[in-house]
């Protein structure tokens, strides 16, 4: 995908989306760091349901280190590794607690350093919390960035790595926004809804589907 073909690829979905949001729900930053960790191998929607009434209970890591493994288990037993995500959710609070006085560093290898958090999670935390223009590469990401030819990669931090490269400044900051939802609901992995897409005129992906 050459470079003015990009730019109306970003241009058709922001006028059809001009402030794109995570589907993660959350009231604070501490929130969206506990969400994203829980969403790995996880849907958004499970993880609302989980988190609804967790974050209700502690929202703060001082309150949730308080509760204690045992404590969240019950919380997020619904959603798939809750015994290692409860782990990892009580030992980011300690270190929150211990370290960063209750707060979330604004920082990618502070980030990097807390349990369970990798470098797509501080890549949305970087991106939602504090307006980095950072990639978070999904597998909806990887998928789209392939398969329409804009920013091709043979692993997410490639792909990642691409798309800083090749995503107009103008874009950056939403653009992981539009790319997930575009691959989470028209650019399916299976059968990509190409008689519904916006960008189908720009994508070099052959043969279309006429799924809608």
């Amino acid at each position: 995908m050459n470079p003015a073909t990009i730019e109306r690829f970003f241009a058709t979905l922001k006028a059809a989306n001009p402030q794109p949001e995570t589907e993660l729900e959350f009231t604070n930053v501490f929130e969206l760091l506990a969400a994203v960790l829980l969403s790995a191998q996880a849907t958004d929607v499970s993880v609302n349901k989980a988190s609804r009434a967790l974050f209700a209970a502690t929202p703060t890591p001082a309150k949730m280190l308080a509760l204690g493994v045992e404590g969240v288990e019950p919380y997020i037993k619904t959603i798939g590794l809750y015994r290692t995500k409860a782990r990892h959710l009580i030992e980011t609070c300690r270190i929150l607690v211990e370290q960063h006085g209750g707060k979330v560093p604004p920082d990618r290898e502070a980030l990097e350093a807390l349990p369970g958090v990798g470098r797509k999670t501080a890549n949305v935390v970087l991106n939602v919390a504090f307006g980095e223009p950072t990639m978070a590469v999904d597998t909806h990401i990887f998928r789209v960035s392939n398969r329409t030819g804009l920013a091709p990669g043979k692993n997410p931090l490639a792909v990642e790595q691409a798309l800083l490269k090749r995503v107009p400044e103008a874009y950056r900051v939403d653009a992981h926004h539009w790319l997930i939802l575009h691959g989470r609901y028209v650019c399916q992995a299976r059968l990509p809804r190409c008689g519904a897409c916006q960008v189908r005129a720009y994508c070099e992906f052959e043969p279309k589907t006429a799924a809608v």
